[in-house]
């Protein structure tokens, strides 16, 4: 591929796998994420309100491009409970060409994607 794309993986947390799976359907059926995974079972450590504490967790990483973040992070603060929702964006250095073209591909509306999947290179 001879156009640079511009990936970024988001990380946030949430409290219930529920939550993960509703955000997960909603970006992916909007074409804001082009894959989306939840690691179950994390434990947060962290201070809130001057208090130390601690929590079980789904980490929930959302594969996008750059162009995407602000219409993601719209939906994980519309469906997120937390008052202030961990909401990472970290940028990829370097990624196989065709996995980056997936991402690019899987965030075109359906007329324009060329069906093009990771797995049928």
């Amino acid at each position: 591929m001879s156009k640079r794309v511009s990936a970024v993986v988001v990380l946030v947390t949430v409290p219930t796998q529920a939550i993960a799976r509703r955000m997960s359907r909603r970006v992916l059926e909007d074409r804001v994420a082009a894959c989306v995974q939840i690691l179950p079972a994390i434990e947060s450590h962290y201070r809130w309100k001057a208090e130390l504490m601690s929590s079980r967790e789904f980490l929930v990483v959302f594969k996008t491009l750059r162009r995407t973040v602000p219409a993601l992070r719209r939906t994980v603060q519309e469906l997120h409970p937390y008052e202030v929702p961990q909401f990472l964006v970290l940028p990829v250095e370097s990624g196989t060409s065709p996995y980056l073209q997936w991402i690019a591909e899987s965030l075109k509306p359906p007329m324009e994607g060329k069906g093009f999947h990771p797995g049928r290179v």
